[in-house]
């Protein structure tokens, strides 16, 4: 049994079901519920748009600046865009850190990606814990996962995964020279 179905196994538990019948209907992409005291058995689906629970009328926001936290912004910057390819967008000086922004070069109205300077010491202890964790800071898509990995070994990048498949995706984890493990991920 999968560590995602422990919920379907302590609603077995609960409700005295089979467990070989509650391991039968997470096997096969069933999700278990409880509804009003009594189990529901549902298909796992992903959410759409139009799900009502999906919906905040009103609020309606998008990504526009997200962030990573690094240690140097020049050697940052070198990274992101030499090597990753991202393009420079915004580069402000504040008094000795700079408002640095890259984007994708494919999506020049897309988000934005801070790289946000190791200014406050917590965020430099959650970096580290994630960095030692093995645990990605954050996650760029690519259309050939295997393309985009041979060429970033072969530029010196080094991976601590290679391209492995996780579910609907595959996924490799890199260092990005900066403090943090990004993972990149094809559908």
């Amino acid at each position: 049994m999968k560590n995602d179905s422990l919920l379907n196994f302590s609603v077995a538990r609960r409700f005295s079901a089979p467990l070989k019948r509650m391991k039968k209907f997470a096997s096969a992409g069933f999700v278990v519920a409880l509804l009003c005291g009594a189990a529901s058995i549902q298909p796992l689906r992903a959410p759409s748009e139009s799900d009502p629970e999906n919906r905040n009328t009103g609020a309606n926001m998008k990504i526009v600046v997200t962030s990573v936290i690094v240690n140097d912004q020049d050697k940052a910057l070198k990274f992101y865009t030499e090597v990753l390819g991202f393009v420079k967008k915004t580069d402000i000086p504040m008094g000795g850190p700079r408002w640095l922004t890259v984007i994708s070069p494919e999506q020049p109205d897309g988000p934005e990606l801070l790289l946000e300077p190791m200014g406050f010491a917590p965020a430099k202890t959650y970096q580290k814990a994630l960095f030692d964790a093995g645990i990605p800071l954050t996650s760029f898509a690519v259309t050939d996962i295997e393309k985009t990995y041979q060429k970033l070994k072969s530029q010196g990048v080094v991976f601590r995964s290679a391209p492995a498949r996780m579910g609907p995706v595959t996924v490799a984890t890199f260092e990005d020279t900066c403090g943090n493990l990004i993972q990149i991920a094809q559908k």
